[in-house]
């Protein structure tokens, strides 16, 4: 879902939100004058949308705490997990045995400087992959751009209702690394690090709060970049994509054949 104005004045309560909210949203707490400017045209996925809303109001720690354990539970109760476990593994490329496939990729020019990321949505048709792209910013980096386009595959993975196995591939071990692994132990720690700030911080704990949702039914891996492998070098073209165009809210790419694009 795409978070409006309306959507976020529902979940607030006398203008601001209680720590758990500003948590999934990845916002500090308690939220600084403006905060509704820095989340509106979002995406978040149904679940935290669901949990937004539960958790509206001026609400004790522990009940808060109390909400969000209440609602994994019901979650997991009607999402059964599946029983392969995500990896974090090397690949060389497609394979229609395993279902959906999302490819997702970074791109910047210059860094800090233009940004955007794409992704290659392979279902059923591996000869015609969705193509999408978006997340603009004129004053990214490479490590963000990264960071997105994997939030938007988890995204996607989010909102999948078929019975086939997801598999999200990107070639940035660092965004993998951050979201998979490092974010638990920041997250101990108050999301702090020793030797300095945690670098893209707000897109980290959402991609991570994600992440926590889903990790039981679906695979994460790393697929080598620039290898020629058709999936990942779809995903760079669309990232460049969305730097060309300036594209700050995804969109489809419409194309004949594959060739054209690489």
């Amino acid at each position: 879902m795409k978070i409006t104005k309306e959507f976020l004045e529902l979940i607030a309560h006398s203008g601001t939100l209680n720590k758990a909210q500003c948590a999934i949203l990845g916002l500090e707490s308690p939220p600084s004058e403006g905060w509704m400017d820095e989340v509106v045209g979002r995406e978040i996925s149904t679940g935290d949308t669901n949990l937004l809303i539960m958790l509206r109001g001026k609400l004790a720690l522990t009940a808060q705490k109390q909400i969000e354990s209440n609602y994994k539970a019901l979650s997991a109760f009607h999402n059964p997990p599946k029983t392969k476990k995500p990896q974090s593994t090397e690949v060389s490329g497609g394979d229609s045995s395993r279902g959906l496939e999302i490819y997702c990729d970074g791109a910047c020019h210059g860094n800090p400087g233009e940004a955007g990321s794409g992704l290659a949505i392979y279902g059923r048709d591996r000869t015609h992959p969705t193509l999408i792209y978006g997340d603009y910013n004129p004053r990214g980096t490479n490590n963000a751009a990264e960071l997105n386009a994997l939030y938007k595959a988890l995204l996607l993975a989010s909102e999948y209702e078929g019975d086939a196995s997801v598999t999200i591939l990107s070639d940035s071990k660092y965004s993998i690394d951050c979201i998979t692994t490092w974010a638990y132990g920041w997250k101990r720690n108050g999301w702090k690090k020793k030797g300095g700030e945690i670098k893209n911080l707000k897109i980290i704990r959402q991609a991570h709060s994600l992440y926590e949702e889903l990790k039981s039914s679906i695979t994460i891996r790393y697929v080598k970049g620039h290898a020629g492998i058709e999936g990942n070098e779809l995903a760079d073209r669309m990232a460049l994509k969305a730097i060309e165009h300036r594209a700050t809210q995804y969109r489809k790419c419409d194309y004949t054949t594959i060739e054209e694009l690489l």
